[in-house]
């Protein structure tokens, strides 16, 4: 099996089990709406995930790859709950600002990752990317910090460590 076949079959797998996940996996609708949509997903984008004929640690990676689903869907709640809280109670003060973090992954799928997993939890956005310096602008709406050590440890790291087992 090529690389791109491969990487497709991988891609598929895991684009009909997040569909699955946000969806309800009871109806037969369901199923298939999710099917094709990983079918389409995969055969568009799928050559993209898998870059070297390596086969090792296949399965740590799919094994990372449900942890940061978890993660993932983890810090969206806690996020959400923190801006509901800023949301319903007006007095609470809020600080929004611009930060910069730095990561370590190398790869430019795995920082469209991060970048990706930053903008989709609620109160922060990627701005830009800076991929020669590996540094990510982000607006976030209660900045806590002004270190970017420290910014890059609340927001980056949670998913980081993650993605570099997953992606890189």
């Amino acid at each position: 099996m090529t690389i791109k076949t491969r990487s497709r079959v991988v891609v598929f797998i895991l684009s009909w089990l997040v569909y699955m996940g946000l969806t309800s996996f009871t109806d037969l609708q369901e199923v298939l709406a999710g099917l094709v949509v990983a079918l389409l997903v995969s055969m568009l984008a799928g050559h993209f995930y898998l870059s070297s004929p390596k086969r090792q640690r296949i399965f740590r990676r799919i094994g990372f790859g449900i942890i940061y689903f978890f993660r993932f869907l983890l810090e969206v709640t806690k996020a959400n709950w923190q801006v509901a809280l800023l949301v319903v109670n007006p007095v609470l003060p809020i600080k929004p600002g611009i930060i910069k973090i730095k990561t370590k992954l190398k790869k430019d799928s795995s920082i469209t990752m991060l970048a990706n997993s930053i903008t989709l939890t609620p109160g922060t956005l990627t701005i830009d990317v800076n991929p020669k310096e590996k540094e990510l602008y982000i607006h976030w709406i209660n900045t806590t910090s002004k270190d970017i050590e420290e910014d890059t440890r609340i927001i980056g790291e949670k998913f980081e460590k993650i993605l570099m087992e997953v992606v890189e």
